[in-house]
C-alpha cells in the first residue's frame, strides 16, 4: 500500500514537471519593432516581430490617438484654420501564425475621418455654410497589443509608444 502512495506521488510529480515547463516556456517579447509609422493616407502601421508565443496563433491590435487639424472652406473656396481635434483610429491583423513560437506583423488603422453627425460649426468652422474636411493629422500615441489565443481577448504583450 506504501508502494502504491508514493507510486501515485511520483507519477504526479512527474505529470507537473512535464507539463510546468510548457506552461512557463511561454515568454511573448518583441524581437523587432515595434515600428510605428503614420502614412500618406494618414492611416498609421505597427511592424516587428514576436517571439516566445509558443504554437497558437496571434491577433495584433493597433490603436492609435491622433490629433486632426480640420480645414475649414468658405462658400467662395477660402480656406480658414480650425479646430485640431482628438481622435482615436484602430486596426486588426487575425489569426496571424506562429511558426516555432515567433511571428511576424503588420497592421494598419482606419484613416480619421470626421463624424459625420456634426455640423461644420460643431466642427470648429464659423458656421454651418462652411465645409469642413481633414488637414494635417499628427500621431500622439500608439498601443499595441498582441492577443493569443486568436480570438480571444488574452492579450500576452502590450507596448504603447507616445510621439
Amino acid at each position: 500500500m506504501r508502494h502504491r502512495i508514493v507510486f501515485v506521488l511520483l507519477t504526479l510529480l512527474l505529470a507537473l514537471g512535464v507539463a510546468t515547463p510548457a506552461a512557463f516556456a511561454a515568454n511573448p517579447h518583441f524581437v523587432v519593432g515595434p515600428e510605428i509609422t503614420l502614412n500618406p493616407d494618414n492611416t498609421v502601421t505597427a511592424t516587428g516581430s514576436v517571439a516566445g508565443l509558443g504554437n497558437q496563433n496571434i491577433d495584433v491590435v493597433l490603436t492609435a490617438e491622433l490629433d486632426v487639424e480640420v480645414i475649414c472652406t468658405n462658400p467662395a473656396g477660402n480656406v480658414a484654420p480650425g479646430q485640431t481635434q482628438q481622435t482615436t483610429v484602430t486596426g486588426t491583423a487575425e489569426d496571424v501564425k506562429v511558426e516555432n513560437g515567433r511571428a511576424t506583423f503588420s497592421v494598419t488603422t482606419a484613416a480619421p475621418a470626421l463624424d459625420p453627425t456634426l455640423t461644420p460649426k460643431q466642427l470648429g468652422c464659423p458656421n454651418n455654410k462652411w465645409s469642413a474636411s481633414i488637414g494635417e493629422v499628427t500621431v500622439v500615441s500608439a498601443t499595441l497589443q498582441i492577443i493569443q489565443p486568436s480570438g480571444s481577448d488574452n492579450v500576452v504583450l502590450e507596448e504603447t509608444v507616445e510621439f
